[in-house]
């Protein structure tokens, strides 16, 4: 797969087959792309949790906000939950500022995982105190980001926003997932 398909399949999933175990192997493997992306001042303050047993995803689940713009829809049931996530913490004891490290990082793990035919979603929304002590997460560590990974089980469609200019994503017929996009000329300021 060439890095265009790979992006271009690189969707938010939030549903998968949760009993299809990822091995600890490929989460190493995922963080090892992260290892060589790019890091403001060169600093590497990311540190990595990684989690691919029911019993800790069971501690991290509920600590997670799935889906803002579905207000109805609580995050996947069971069956359809993460088979891992890959939690991204700041060291503190290297740098109290982590600018988009985190971001870019992330990006580079999912894509990995798409390379891998596996799907995931960043989530920004987390219960940061009770993850904390759920986990035993030591005080040092900002948590910045989690990222659930699984098999897929939804279909993502893009689709270019309508002529209401609303960008919002949500659930159409059989649970198939929109994601309004703005067109490339939209994007594009100045053009050369």
């Amino acid at each position: 797969m060439d890095l265009k398909s790979i992006v271009y399949k690189n969707r938010s999933y939030r549903r998968f087959e949760e009993s299809h175990k990822i091995e600890s192997r490929l989460l190493r493997d995922w963080i090892r792309l992260a290892q060589h992306s790019p890091s403001g001042m060169n600093a590497q303050p990311l540190k990595f949790w990684l989690s691919n047993t029911p019993e800790m995803n069971t501690l991290i689940f509920p600590h997670l906000g799935w889906a803002g713009a579905l207000k109805d829809w609580r995050g996947p049931t069971e069956g359809e939950r993460p088979s891992a996530y890959i939690l991204i913490l700041g060291d503190t004891e290297i740098i109290k500022i982590f600018g988009v490290d985190h971001g870019i990082a992330a990006q580079s793990i999912l894509l990995g995982a798409v390379e891998a035919g596996y799907g995931g979603c960043m989530i920004g929304s987390i219960q940061r105190d009770e993850v904390r002590k759920a986990l035993g997460i030591p005080e040092r560590f900002q948590i910045l980001l989690a990222i659930a990974l699984g098999k897929p089980i939804e279909k993502v469609v893009i689709e270019p926003v309508g002529v209401d200019g609303s960008i919002t994503y949500y659930r159409g017929e059989n649970g198939v997932h929109h994601v309004p996009k703005r067109s490339l000329n939209e994007l594009i300021v100045h053009d050369i």
